[in-house]
């Protein structure tokens, strides 16, 4: 299961990227790289919109599946093993000195 939601996370966060890519810092965005054709398309507005949602909406995707993630890794077999020794050694008594 880990192996998918790593693929999942990776590709989620190559979407993510081109999305943050392709937004301009300035505020202009794809609104100003189509320029008058991108009215015509899905409006000017609404292509900022378009993309800041599908930022957060990714940003949030990869945050759940890694929270999910970390309930699918397994204890590893030698950890159970050392802290049981490590509390043995601790309680035994000292020895008295002459």
């Amino acid at each position: 299961m880990i192996p998918f939601l790593t693929v999942i996370i990776l590709l989620a966060c190559v979407i993510l990227a081109f999305f943050i890519l392709i937004q301009n810092p300035k505020g202009g965005g794809l609104s100003g790289t189509f320029g008058s054709m991108s009215s015509a398309v899905m409006g000017v507005k609404q292509s900022s919109d378009v993309m800041e949602k599908g930022t957060w909406t990714l940003i949030s995707v990869i945050g759940g599946l890694c929270i999910i993630s970390v309930m699918f890794f397994q204890k590893p077999q030698g950890a159970a093993d050392n802290t049981s020794k490590a509390s043995q050694q601790k309680s035994a008594p000292a020895k008295k000195g002459k």
